[in-house]
């Protein structure tokens, strides 16, 4: 009976030594896979900073920079209104000797419905 005892002492030795094991084995994996996880999160980083540098060399190279965008956009603004404003100058005075003309020479006439009119009067 104390042999049988024994061997279920070492039995449950051995069983807890087994389930230490495994615990520690789960918790290395555990580490291995956060270790992964933070190599691949900064594998990641360092991809997307790079394609983000390749993108604005490519940006810069065929597409300009913003500030060149807008300085061409001003630019072609300005140009345009210093084109209004000499046509307006240019032809300011015209345009007010043509209104002056349409109010001050006024032509009367009968209107072209008038004859319409009187003539269904008559029926």
């Amino acid at each position: 009976m104390a042999s049988q005892s024994q061997g279920i002492q070492q039995l449950l030795v051995a069983e807890k030594r087994a389930a230490e094991k495994v615990s520690e084995a789960r918790k290395r994996k555990a580490r291995r896979i956060k270790q992964a996880r933070e190599q691949a999160a900064n594998e990641i980083e360092l991809y997307r900073k790079e394609r983000e540098r390749q993108f604005k060399e490519y940006e810069v190279k065929y597409m300009g920079s913003k500030e060149d965008a807008i300085a061409k956009i001003e630019k072609g603004t300005e140009a345009h209104l210093i084109e209004l404003e000499e046509n307006v100058q240019k032809n300011k005075e015209g345009l007010i000797l043509d209104f002056i003309a349409l109010v001050v020479d006024v032509q009367p006439e009968v209107h072209r419905n008038y004859f319409i009119m009187k003539s269904f009067n008559k029926i």
